[in-house]
């Protein structure tokens, strides 16, 4: 099996966890030259969803249907910054920022999918390369964040393996006509989340329920990682790429055996399963049993088609799991479908990987209602340091949602001091990683704005910028002004 118990390391269990003292951070020290960046993504923080030959996304679909996202709220504004990126990078400029990940929004480059692109929306990402150059500061472009383009879903979506050759000539697009400006690329965000929660639990859009149509996305998508990997490298000499994977630490919740095994089929299934079939041409040991290939819809040589030469790996940090052994315990769900683990509930057992996990609420809890956890951090990067022999690191998403606004009697400030102690922790555990001899070239607070976060629609703030929806007004936290602090001096030991 995977993980700590194959390397013959041990992980702590979360009855027994290894002390963990608060770090000093008065000793954490970042680099010269580490990245500090913040991020965003297109759905969620640009609007304009039907300006210049922009096409309908799913998530266009999916917000306009009613009972789909809290409070009715959809994407069609958000944070405007298809029309204000230039003052957005300004802030990004006055906080020290050196990389800013944004992602492309697919249908604005071919509004169905597929054929020529859009020139119109090909124009929109050059310009905003070009000021983020201008600005000192890396464009890092993910090139899919969720928002597929209708019309591909209504060919079947993600299930359809069709959708891996549409992707690759996406991906050749992008790298062709912007490959001169922006080098660093990361294929897809969060692979597991929209392939599970899309197509397999059914809460986010196309909103279907069906284990097997989950399992045919997640091939899909890397089969689709393969082939945009080529195609990006063939269409730009100087084109770098990664990834930008959603991983939780994960512990077991006892000591023994069951439990053990358990965390690691939860490991290769939630945190691995995108990136060990890129860096090895093969699945990881998640299943109970054999790897359900014909389920996937694997064909012979799509192991080779899986494997590439990733030039980074690039994974989010959020919040800590505890897993059990749920062979015992699986029982079916009220739709005639098995339980699976979502990420917005406890769940029940996961057929696949007979594992149930949850979130403990040992430390504290956000606003957004996760728990503050820091030292997974550390946990998490040495353990995926130890098992891919040690890769360049970019923390591509952190962060923590609480809706402290401006306040008056600060002066209008908004005094996010949570957020502050949030960073200041986690970022001392990631220093002590990187001491300890990971490789870690960047880190990507979450998020620039406040914005659309998905279902939640505009009840949770992530942002180090405070976004008054009714008028679009930018106002920088003191989160915000700190992480400036940290950029400049690559110390995190500043007063909030």
């Amino acid at each position: 099996m995977l993980a700590e118990k194959a390397l013959g390391l041990s992980m702590p269990s979360a009855l027994n966890p290894v002390a963990s003292p608060e770090t000093d951070a008065s000793i954490a020290k970042f680099p010269d030259g580490f990245l500090w960046g913040l991020a965003t993504a297109s759905y969620q923080v640009e609007g304009a969803w039907n300006e210049d030959g922009k096409g309908e996304s799913i998530w266009d679909r999916f917000a306009h249907t009613a009972g789909k996202v809290k409070g009715g709220a959809t994407g069609d504004v958000a944070c405007d910054q298809y029309h204000l990126y230039r003052q957005d990078i300004a802030i990004l400029k006055s906080l020290n920022q050196k990389s800013y990940r944004f992602s492309i929004s697919w249908p604005r480059i071919q509004p169905t999918g597929t054929g020529a692109p859009n020139q119109k929306g090909l124009d929109h990402y050059r310009k905003l390369a070009d000021s983020l150059l201008e600005a000192g500061i890396r464009p890092f472009c993910t090139l899919y964040h969720w928002d597929l383009p209708q019309a591909l879903e209504d060919r079947g979506g993600w299930p359809n393996r069709d959708l891996a050759g549409y992707f690759a000539d996406y991906a050749g697009i992008l790298a062709k006509n912007l490959g001169d400006r922006i080098t660093v690329w990361a294929p897809f965000n969060m692979p597991w989340s929209f392939t599970n929660l899309g197509y397999g639990v059914g809460v986010f859009p196309p909103g279907r329920a069906s284990n097997g149509d989950f399992l045919k996305a997640a091939h899909t998508v890397n089969l689709a990682q393969g082939e945009a990997f080529r195609a990006m490298k063939a269409a730009s000499s100087i084109a770098t790429v990664g990834s930008a994977y959603g991983m939780a630490p994960a512990y077991p919740k006892t000591d023994s055996e069951q439990d053990r095994a358990a965390t690691d089929r939860y490991h290769a299934m939630h945190n691995i399963y995108f990136l060990e079939t890129a860096v090895h041409g093969r699945y990881p040991k998640a299943f109970v049993g054999e790897i359900p290939y014909e389920s996937m819809g694997f064909r012979s040589g799509d192991d080779k088609t899986m494997k590439v030469p990733l030039d980074w790996i690039g994974f989010h940090h959020y919040t800590r799991r505890i897993v059990s052994d749920a062979s015992s315990a699986l029982k079916v769900g009220a739709n005639g479908s098995l339980a699976t683990e979502t990420e917005d509930t406890a769940g029940g057992p996961d057929r696949d990987t007979q594992t149930k996990a949850f979130m403990p609420t040992e430390g504290p809890l956000t606003d957004g209602g996760l728990e503050v956890w820091p030292r997974g951090i550390y946990d998490l990067v040495m353990q995926i340091s130890r098992e891919y022999n040690h890769p360049i690191i970019e923390i591509t998403e952190s962060g923590c949602g609480y809706l402290d606004s401006p306040y008056e009697e600060a002066g209008g400030h908004v005094p996010d001091t949570r957020r502050i102690r949030f960073f200041r922790d986690e970022l001392a555990e990631l220093a002590r990683a990187i001491a300890d001899g990971a490789n870690v070239r960047a880190f990507h607070a979450w998020s620039l704005l406040d914005n659309f976060e998905w279902a939640d629609g505009y009840t949770q703030r992530y942002g180090l910028t405070y976004v008054d929806y009714r008028n679009q007004k930018r106002t920088v936290k003191d989160s915000g002004l700190w992480y400036a602090k940290v950029a400049a001096t690559n110390r995190v030991d500043h007063d909030s």
